[in-house]
């Protein structure tokens, strides 16, 4: 747990930053913020290095120079730092899923999350018509989102013919899958969205 003088510290170097960020962005110089907001260029130098606390008083001025008001100066402070997957274009895993041939490739988008997996997001293209096509089973529910082709989908005894732009939802445990591949290449999203409380293959 942090104390006051860490709490302090933390504090006095994210007003330095958001300072110099804030200054710089506007051309500004800190002779320029000293004129305007009737601070000493010594302060606002010390200010932007984090070596002196300050007042109510000088942060009020100091954000007023700034053209930001108080609440826009603290706006990010203390938020948490977050953690990201971010996967670079092309570079999916390429996966093998039960059933998938020739033709068929299956890019997964998010990996390596924990000890218990919550979605799989897939990037699915199709370009082989010669083909009988897999069924699939899985816990747990179905996003599909089409981006380039035209393709017939089984859902049970349903079928739907897909387009760009289009989207279903489905349970993942009625046997669904391609039935026919209309127009290729065929390219889509495909996001498995699982049971917290089933088990996931």
């Amino acid at each position: 747990m942090e104390n006051s003088d860490e709490i302090t510290e933390g504090l006095e170097r994210y007003i330095g930053s958001s300072m110099h960020r804030l200054r710089t962005r506007q051309g500004l110089t800190i002779a320029d913020v000293a004129e305007i907001s009737g601070i000493s260029r010594g302060m606002l130098s010390k200010i932007e290095n984090a070596q002196t606390a300050m007042s109510l008083d000088t942060l009020s001025r100091l954000s007023r120079a700034l053209g930001v008001s108080l609440s826009e100066l603290f706006r990010n402070y203390d938020v948490p730092e977050g953690g990201a997957q971010m996967v670079k274009s092309g570079e999916g895993m390429e996966v093998v899923r039960r059933g998938t041939r020739k033709g068929h490739t299956y890019h997964l988008l998010a990996y390596s999350q924990g000890p218990v997996k919550r979605f799989e997001p897939f990037l699915i293209t199709m370009d082989d018509e010669a083909e009988r096509f897999p069924t699939f089973e899985h816990p747990g529910a179905e996003f599909i989102y089409m981006l380039g082709g035209k393709i017939e989908y089984r859902h049970g005894k349903n079928l739907y013919m897909l387009e760009p732009g289009d989207s279903m939802t489905f349970s993942g445990s009625i046997p669904h899958g391609p039935e026919r591949l209309v127009q290729l290449p065929i390219t889509f999203l495909s996001i498995i969205i699982y049971d917290q409380n089933q088990p996931v293959p």
